[in-house]
């Protein structure tokens, strides 16, 4: 089954919180009934106990689709306990707000939600550090699956894992339980093709974020050194169907379909809305996609 959602970043910033401060959580979630999605990722304006997200979102007709976790795999001193229970917290809430849904980025180093940081100055993994990276990643994998979670890693801008090169890497040792997050915005940032992606993993896709990106702004980022929110507020993403973006989603979606994917596509496309009006390019987004997944025969 196919479902579509957004994430309330289009709204209200999760990295920067002065983005977007002016609307409410009621806004955000009013908009999307309005709109028509199924559902929605985790904000920070929204409930943190699992029931009493649930239950919010309810009033709006809208399921909980899963949210952001942040791993510190790579800090001096981690260690897999703490990394799981630090996980466990977030299952739990998970769980009891509707989901079987977990999004999991490595955080300890990265730079995405830095102002000062240029997002070329991003970390890179050494050598010895990719093999403990992924030991850690594929057993918080498993202990998520064996609570009935599907455990989907965020490649992103100003990560670790960003670049065409590193989500080759990181699937090629990834194991069976370790799915992909296959966002098109950040494939495409990165460097990489999401067509290509797509075609490579789209079997161990287990979540797909639809984000387009304006190319001069791109160009502005890596050649003046801009921050990854210096991006975000001057208009590096936008949505699906804005004529602005440069993101292919046809043969994405075509190769979904193939795949047989079931689960949610989720247009994650983080604007400021005191300059982009959120009811107006997420409309858009939504329009497009199902016309774009009826067309390639991802649902009817």
């Amino acid at each position: 089954m196919i479902r579509f959602g957004t994430n309330p970043i289009a709204w209200s910033n999760d990295d920067d919180w002065s983005i977007g401060d002016h609307l409410s959580l009621e806004d955000c979630l009013e908009d999307c009934r309005k709109i028509g999605f199924d559902g929605i990722e985790k904000g920070h304006k929204m409930p943190n106990e699992g029931a009493e997200l649930k239950a919010k979102l309810g009033e709006y007709g809208l399921a909980f689709v899963g949210g952001w976790h942040s791993t510190n795999i790579l800090a001096a001193g981690s260690t897999i306990e703490a990394e799981i229970a630090a996980m466990d917290v977030h299952l739990d809430m998970t769980k009891a707000a509707g989901s079987d849904v977990i999004i999991v980025c490595e955080c300890s180093n990265t730079v995405h939600g830095n102002d000062s940081a240029a997002a070329n100055d991003r970390p890179r993994m050494s050598e010895e550090e990719w093999p403990r990276f992924m030991d850690a990643i594929n057993a918080l994998a498993t202990h998520a699956a064996g609570r009935g979670v599907r455990f989907c890693y965020h490649h992103h801008t100003g990560t670790v894992v960003e670049s065409a090169e590193e989500i080759d890497r990181f699937m090629a040792l990834a194991g069976p339980d370790t799915k992909l997050l296959l966002d098109t915005g950040h494939c495409t940032v990165g460097g990489a093709d999401p067509a290509a992606v797509a075609e490579k993993y789209m079997d161990r896709v287990g979540h797909i974020h639809c984000k387009n990106v304006r190319p001069d702004f791109l160009k502005r980022l890596r050649e003046e050194n801009w921050s990854f929110l210096e991006g975000v507020r001057r208009g590096l993403f936008t949505v699906p169907g804005d004529e602005d973006g440069v993101v292919d989603f046809a043969p994405v979606l075509k190769t979904a379909a193939k795949a047989g994917y079931s689960g949610w596509i989720v247009i994650e496309a983080e604007q400021d809305s005191s300059v982009r009006e959120p009811f107006r390019y997420q409309s858009l987004g939504l329009e497009t996609l199902k016309a774009i997944s009826k067309e390639a025969g991802l649902i009817p």
